[in-house]
């Protein structure tokens, strides 16, 4: 495996294309080579670089399969009104160890021939883990806003975003004004869109790993207060691992 990444070639955006206007089993199958070859595989090589880039700063996302990170192709459509059978990008989440594929705060990044997305935080969590967080938000919030805050983080991915209730969550309606809206979500990541063009260069694997590190102390501030909830409260589940959520 290289340690240097040249960047997707220009067949990556023409197969996501071609695939938008012919979403079907039929047209992929006559292309699965062209997939495995220009995007899987060179997929593959990016999330290999950025796990071990995750080593200076995200330890614990650290995948012991790199090619694990990377979601399928292949769309849920069990419960959707949208029956196409393929997603139109690719992309691969980092989750934190210790913590079920579809909880905690985790990395994400994705490509397509539309955008570059990066996110980070908490999509899909459980009721109990956005408790625990909640909590932490009111017990450190000192700590909270500094992370969250920090200028750098804000500049290269934007605010913290998610559904939010429209008052503070049951048991958290004191919260202090600073922090009472923080209180509402019902999810909390951040979320960003970099040209496209950006796949098919070798700088996408520094504009990935650079916003993953300015999110990387508030997504682990975030786990410590799930992982410390869940030892309290359910020390023999500590490590059970579950279905990974759909960014």
């Amino acid at each position: 495996m290289p340690n240097t990444f040249p960047g997707f070639s220009k067949k990556m955006p023409s197969f996501f294309r071609g695939l938008e206007k012919n979403n079907s089993r039929e047209w992929f199958a006559t292309r699965k080579d062209s997939f495995e070859s220009e995007v899987r595989a060179p997929m593959i090589e990016l999330v290999t670089l950025i796990n071990e880039d995750l080593k200076r700063f995200a330890l614990h996302n650290v995948l012991a399969n790199p090619a694990k990170a990377i979601y399928r192709i292949y769309r849920d459509t069990r419960f959707s009104k949208d029956k196409t059978p393929y997603k139109t990008h690719i992309g691969a989440t980092f989750r934190r160890s210790g913590l079920p594929k579809h909880s905690g705060a985790g990395f994400y990044f994705g490509v397509s021939h539309k955008e570059v997305e990066v996110a980070g935080g908490m999509y899909m969590p459980e009721p109990e883990q956005l408790a625990a967080v909640r909590q932490a938000i009111v017990n450190d919030r000192t700590r909270f806003l500094k992370l969250l805050k920090f200028p750098a983080l804000k500049r290269k991915v934007g605010p913290l975003i998610g559904e939010k209730l429209k008052r503070p969550a049951k048991g958290f309606e004191s919260a202090p004004p600073d922090i009472a809206e923080y209180v509402k979500f019902k999810q909390m990541y951040f979320y960003i869109t970099l040209d496209p063009k950006l796949a098919l260069t070798p700088k996408i694997r520094r504009e990935v790993v650079t916003r993953f590190e300015l999110m990387a102390d508030l997504l682990e501030w975030m786990n410590t207060a799930i992982l410390k909830a869940r030892a309290k409260e359910n020390p023999e589940e500590a490590g059970i691992r579950r279905p990974e959520p759909m960014w």
